[in-house]
């Protein structure tokens, strides 16, 4: 499996995702590969559904990673033909107010820890992205930052904040990086995701930020309020890296821009009471 997932391009963080589906699934069924059936994954996806209640987006995975298994490795695509799938579900993204990335940003005092978090919700960096930043890909003469095979394995260019750069630059000062961006424990290596997870996290913490919040948080937090502040859909979409505008379409969603022109009828008939 794993090799023909490294064939078909897929990255090493999707095949560590597609492996793991299967290892849970086959422990699961516990049966040879050669015995199972459409039936044995339907009753996985009902266990995982009423059983785990799980999220549809993870029945979703789990179907794709078994589906994988069953065309590229065993040659068997006809037993999961027309496979049921769970609904997808229509979530909206937590955002943070404006004062809420400010109370996060400002509870870190570490140089190299306040540059990543500038660098996730400036430019709107996913984390798998800031953490694979190098040198060469901060381009202080255009203000852009070059974000090299992001999702999809796609390049883009994305906007370099004057503030992001200052204090780029105030940490490269200190810790004079060599290739990396932000390097890693080891000699060669950049910095894990989970290091940053946690250097948000203590922040969150520290701020006493009430609402739930990751990492990820902040990049939709950037998109909405570039939206707000009056930004097109379109720079937006690009910004991210979004192959379809309706992704980023979201984000009409949670703006406060449309709805605070509205006004609720409570307070219009209670300040008509009022008069």
């Amino acid at each position: 499996m794993n090799k023909q997932l490294t064939l078909k391009g897929f990255t090493y963080k999707t095949k560590r995702t597609y492996i793991g589906h299967i290892k849970r699934f086959l422990d699961y069924v516990d049966k040879k590969e050669t015995e199972l059936n459409k039936q044995d994954i339907e009753i996985y996806m009902y266990y995982l559904l009423n059983n785990c209640d799980c999220s549809h987006s993870y029945v979703n995975q789990a179907i794709s990673s078994i589906k994988f298994v069953y065309k590229y490795v065993l040659k068997k695509g006809n037993v999961v033909y027309e496979l049921p799938r769970p609904k997808k579900e229509k979530k909206l993204p937590n955002v943070l107010s404006e004062e809420e990335v400010l109370e996060i940003l400002n509870a870190v005092s570490n140089y190299k820890h306040k540059a990543i978090l500038y660098l996730i919700y400036s430019p709107g960096l996913r984390i798998g992205e800031v953490v694979r930043l190098k040198i060469d890909d901060i381009d202080s003469k255009r203000m852009l930052i070059h974000v090299k095979q992001g999702k999809g394995r796609k390049d883009r260019y994305t906007i370099l904040s004057q503030v992001s750069l200052d204090m780029l630059r105030k940490y490269a000062s200190i810790e004079k990086p060599k290739d990396w961006l932000f390097p890693g424990g080891k000699e060669g290596t950049f910095l894990t995701e989970r290091s940053v997870q946690k250097v948000f996290k203590n922040a969150w913490k520290k701020a006493n930020i009430n609402k739930e919040a990751s990492v990820h948080t902040l990049r939709h937090s950037f998109a909405t309020h570039l939206l707000e502040g009056g930004t097109d859909l379109r720079y937006i979409q690009e910004l991210l890296g979004h192959k379809s505008s309706k992704t980023a379409e979201i984000y009409t969603h949670v703006s406060k821009t449309n709805l605070n022109k509205i006004e609720s009828p409570l307070d219009r008939l209670l300040k008509g009471g009022d008069k």
